[in-house]
């Protein structure tokens, strides 16, 4: 709906007091969970009675960009930051061990205990099992100012939740990215987006492109609300 943006997507450390505001939402995200199921004897049968042994906690898998490249440019025309010190940082952080969060049972430490959470919708209370970050731009000194995180969340707390989609709020921010691929058009990425490829202005708008006929594989692009 016009005037109305994607609620921002956060990632938030309970233990802490850290919250890390996704700069751009996932484009997707995938749960899966896993029940243990044990058979039983089966002389004289094809298959035995199966036995329930537990639940698996369910686990939450997405992956997220970071960028201090662009904005600066466009807005200001300066230096950008390292985008592990301004952004991905806090999140590698999230999954080290602090040893002041130590328990009579556990006097080891362990990471922090974090939540995903996507506006006021839906929360996912979890501990960060996986962290991957691939840095796709670098300065010319070598500093990385782009990157992409992929991010396994493992669920702690047995909840009834239901995640919603396309959270919205009156502020701005949380648009969905597009990572282009080789032959990618911006009438197609419209087309996909959309459900109309003569959307594709928005696009090209909202990313402030003048050659919108050569997309160069890998550019992340932010996708407005229609």
């Amino acid at each position: 709906m016009q005037g109305n943006s994607l609620a921002t997507a956060t990632i938030i450390d309970h233990d802490h007091g850290v919250t890390v505001e996704c700069m751009f939402n996932p484009g997707d995200y995938a749960f899966s969970k896993h029940n243990s199921w044990t058979p039983g004897q089966s002389k004289g049968f094809n298959l035995g009675q199966y036995e329930f042994g537990s639940g698996q906690p369910t686990v939450l898998q997405m992956q997220l960009f970071f960028d201090t490249y662009s904005n600066v440019k466009s807005a200001t025309g300066g230096t950008p930051k390292d985008v592990r010190r301004e952004y991905t940082g806090a999140i590698w952080n999230m999954v080290k061990v602090d040893p002041a969060l130590a328990s009579m049972s556990n006097s080891q430490g362990r990471p922090p205990i974090v939540s995903f959470q996507w506006g006021s919708t839906w929360t996912f209370k979890a501990v960060i099992t996986d962290l991957r970050e691939r840095f796709t731009l670098f300065l010319p000194d070598g500093t990385p100012v782009r990157s992409a995180l992929d991010v396994t969340f493992q669920q702690i707390q047995d909840e009834n939740w239901y995640p919603a989609t396309n959270p919205t709020s009156g502020g701005s921010g949380g648009e969905r990215v597009w990572v282009v691929s080789e032959g990618d058009t911006l009438a197609w990425i419209a087309y996909k987006e959309y459900g109309d490829s003569n959307l594709w202005r928005h696009i090209a708008n909202a990313n402030k492109l003048t050659r919108v006929r050569n997309l160069a594989p890998g550019t992340i692009l932010e996708i407005p609300n229609a």
